[in-house]
C-alpha cells in the first residue's frame, strides 16, 4: 500500500486545490507575498515551494482539499503563481461524497466558520483559495502570535480559536482602523485569566 504522505511531485494548479475553511487574515497573506517579492531568483522561489509543500487530503471528487497554508497558498495564487505541489495526508477516496464533510469535520480537516466567527454549511466554503474572506481578527491573533501573546500550538485551527475570543473583546472598527491599539489591547486579553482554555496560552500562572 502507498504511503499517503508521499508528495505528489507533480504540480497542481492552485485554483483546483479546494479551501476547508472559509477565512483567512489578510494581512498575513500581505506578509507572505512579501516574502515571497523577497525572494528574486527562480533558485531561491524553488527552494521556498519545496519547502512549504500544501498539505491535502483527496476527496471522493478526485480533488485536493487544503487542510493548512491556506494564507501561503492565497499568497502565491495573488502573486501570479499558478502550480504548487502538494503533500497527501490523507486519502478519502472511497468515502461517499454525502459523507465526505462529515468524516473532514470529525477529523478536524475543516473549520467551516464565516468573518463572523459563525459557522455555516460546508456548501459555503470557497470553491478556490481566490474566494477566501478576510478576517482581521484572524490576522490580530496571528500577530498576537508573534509577539509572544500564546505559544504556537499543534491544535488544529488553534489561532481561529483565538481570533473568536479576541472578537468577543475588540471592535472589528478598532482592528481595522488602529491595528497597533488592537493589538496592545489584544495582549492584556492574552495574558488574563479569561484566554486560560486557549491552546497555548501563557498568561499568568497566578494572581500575585
Amino acid at each position: 500500500m502507498a504511503n499517503t504522505r508521499e508528495p505528489i511531485l507533480k504540480p497542481v494548479p492552485i485554483l483546483s486545490l479546494r479551501p476547508t475553511q472559509m477565512t483567512v487574515g489578510m494581512r498575513e497573506v500581505k506578509e507572505k507575498r512579501k516574502r515571497w517579492r523577497e525572494h528574486k531568483s527562480d533558485k531561491k522561489r524553488a527552494e521556498l515551494l519545496g519547502k512549504h509543500m500544501i498539505p491535502v487530503v483527496l476527496g471522493p471528487d478526485g480533488r485536493h482539499y487544503v487542510v493548512d497554508h491556506h494564507h501561503l497558498t492565497r499568497a502565491l495564487h495573488d502573486e501570479g503563481v499558478k502550480d504548487i505541489l502538494v503533500s497527501v495526508i490523507g486519502d478519502l477516496t472511497m468515502v461517499q461524497r454525502d459523507a465526505f464533510w462529515g468524516v473532514m469535520d470529525n477529523k478536524r480537516w475543516a473549520y467551516p466558520y464565516d468573518a463572523n466567527g459563525e459557522r455555516r454549511h460546508f456548501r459555503d466554503l470557497p470553491k478556490s483559495v481566490a474566494g477566501l474572506k478576510d478576517d482581521p481578527f484572524r490576522s490580530l491573533a496571528g500577530e498576537l502570535r508573534r509577539a509572544g501573546g500564546f505559544a504556537k500550538d499543534t491544535t488544529p485551527f488553534s489561532e481561529f480559536l483565538w481570533a473568536d475570543f479576541l472578537r468577543r473583546k475588540i471592535s472589528r472598527k478598532r482592528v481595522e482602523d488602529n491595528f497597533a491599539k488592537a493589538m496592545e489591547e489584544g495582549l492584556a486579553f492574552a495574558r488574563s485569566k479569561d484566554a486560560v482554555y486557549l491552546p497555548g496560552w501563557c498568561g499568568p500562572a497566578s494572581d500575585d
